[in-house]
């Protein structure tokens, strides 16, 4: 659902109507009763209405969700809110999640950089780690903007580009920053898809992913698990499949799972065993679900999920 309560103040602010809008920019009847409806007014209108009164697009509208985790988050992201539910999933997934993959950039330090865009860097600590921190920052953003959008290839590519793009490994030729993999890699010893089998291994786990006419926690687990494996970038992977995770949970109103830096034996015990036994990253995962409702009953949101 849409609400357009900045549509309706610029219409009070200019004294016409709805109608009367439409007439003077030959908009539709049926444009202006999805605006009633609460329905999505296509690119094209919202930029023509926004040119109209002289502003952004986004003035004119608001995003509203079913998923009260999701509203909240939007809600504080537009407006800024320092110490919600936004600001404490930003610092912890970024801190955790950068953590797990090498990142030697403190909890403080990570909290210091969303909170001031400055940091006291100490004792050598590289450049990426911060550039990295910042984007996926960026990236936790995009995953709000687009939960609710169906997972897909373009979804995951760009999810690569916020993470890897002004890095040092954007300067390398064939790294292919938001695009898949050129040169085969490895994880934890084993063998990962070819870079020429990786769009079709990927298309088939999004076709089968699509097919369910439900989806579980544990579905987002195996999504998770099927996409490691794959692991179709050159680095990066396992912060995009976090990402991943967060979006798929936000969009079918689960309560995420947040994989803490403490648990990264466990985590990766269960990401290699997968094929095995799944028990061990689904009680992982389920262990980090636990996590976030920790974080969800701080800030008073009831989710039954």
């Amino acid at each position: 659902m849409y609400s357009y309560d900045g549509l309706k103040r610029k219409l009070t602010e200019a004294g016409i109507g709805k109608t009367e809008l439409a007439k003077r920019l030959r908009i539709s009847s049926r444009t202006i009763a999805k605006i009633a409806r609460g329905e999505k007014l296509s690119l094209r209108v919202l930029q023509k209405i926004a040119s109209y009164f002289d502003c952004e697009p986004g003035n004119l509208y608001r995003e509203i969700s079913d998923n009260p985790l999701l509203q909240r988050l939007r809600e504080e992201k537009a407006a800024g809110i320092s110490g919600g539910i936004y600001h404490e999933l930003q610092v912890r997934m970024t801190y955790n999640s950068n953590h797990i993959e090498g990142s030697r950039l403190t909890e403080d330090q990570t909290r210091m950089i969303f909170e001031t865009s400055t940091i006291d860097a100490g004792d050598g600590v590289p450049v990426d780690d911060i550039l990295e921190t910042v984007h996926h920052f960026r990236a936790i953003d995009y995953v709000i903007d687009t939960a609710e959008d169906a997972l897909s290839e373009e979804v995951i590519k760009h999810l690569h580009f916020i993470l890897k793009h002004d890095t040092k490994d954007a300067n390398l030729p064939w790294f292919a920053v938001g695009a898949y993999k050129k040169r085969p890699n490895v994880v934890g010893g084993k063998e990962t898809a070819k870079p020429h089998d990786v769009a079709p291994r990927i298309r088939a786990l999004l076709a089968d992913y699509q097919s369910k006419e439900t989806v579980t926690v544990e579905d987002i687990i195996a999504f998770h698990a099927e996409f490691e494996r794959i692991h179709p970038f050159q680095d990066g992977n396992g912060r995009v499949g976090r990402l991943i995770a967060l979006k798929e949970c936000l969009h079918y109103g689960i309560v995420p799972f947040l994989i803490e830096d403490r648990k990264k034996a466990f985590y990766y015990r269960g990401l290699a065993k997968w094929t095995e036994e799944r028990g061990w990253l689904i009680d992982t995962c389920l262990d980090g679900q636990d996590t976030f409702r920790r974080l969800l009953a701080m800030f008073e949101i009831d989710m039954r999920a």
